[in-house]
């Protein structure tokens, strides 16, 4: 069986509680992220969610779409080219697209296309994700 078309879909409002709990997990307390005063004054004008937790929702889909292939085990060797392309706010719906565009059978790896987008169709986050593929 092959895995190219294999897709996946994630969708997410991000909540002032995700930001929250995010920052206590990672000790990533960047005033950006949780100080509302000070992202008043930069040029976004309220606060960022963090860039990895964009990325964790990036994986969730890869996750997804390793449920729709029982017949193997599809761990992450990582992202290439991952790219924040545009900023996202706490209230912002999140939809991450997965789907598996390429294969290097003599190796047992597989590539995937991964794209954010917010809820104005604006994307906000690019990236390859490259897992192997186990049959069981």
């Amino acid at each position: 069986m092959t895995l190219i078309g294999l897709k996946a879909e994630f969708r997410k409002t991000v909540t002032e509680t995700d930001v929250v709990l995010f920052s206590g997990l990672t000790g990533d307390f960047d005033p950006l992220h949780i100080d509302e005063e000070f992202a008043k004054k930069t040029i976004y004008g309220r606060r960022l969610v963090h860039g990895a937790l964009i990325t964790s929702f990036m994986m969730t889909a890869a996750s997804i779409a390793a449920q729709a292939a029982p017949e193997f085990v599809l761990p992450s060797i990582g992202l290439d080219r991952l790219r924040h392309t545009g900023p996202v706010f706490i209230g912002d719906t999140m939809t991450v697209n997965y789907l598996v565009t390429g294969a290097e059978p003599a190796r047992n790896r597989y590539t995937a296309d991964v794209e954010v987008k917010n809820q104005r169709n604006e994307t906000v986050g690019i990236a390859t994700h490259i897992f192997k593929a186990i049959p069981l």
